[in-house]
């Protein structure tokens, strides 16, 4: 089975810069701790839109994927980030080499 890759990007309302990057520094500790499946989960800014947040995410696996989905740390997220962004995309790709 192949890894899954994830491009998460995510704009933030201005207003609520600081509290969303708190939330995301949170979900990449927790997900580093809980999430066995997980092989990287990188959090970058855009150089150019400092409220702008990429996850590039490698699972080993799509279940693995799907359990972090699952996990209280990502639901608490998800929860906790509601009505604070301006733009998310969300890119679930299977790598193929």
């Amino acid at each position: 089975m192949n890894n899954i890759i994830v491009v998460a990007s995510i704009t933030v309302k201005s207003e609520y810069k600081e509290e969303v990057y708190n939330e995301l520094l949170k979900l990449h500790t927790a997900t580093h701790k809980f999430d066995a499946g997980c092989i990287q989960y990188d959090l970058h800014t855009d150089l150019e839109n400092k409220n702008s947040f990429t996850f590039v995410e490698t699972w080993e696996n799509k279940q693995a994927l799907i359990d972090h989905e699952n996990k209280e740390h990502f639901i608490s997220f998800v929860a906790a980030i509601e009505n604070k962004i301006e733009d998310l995309q969300i890119n679930k790709l299977d790598k193929i080499i």
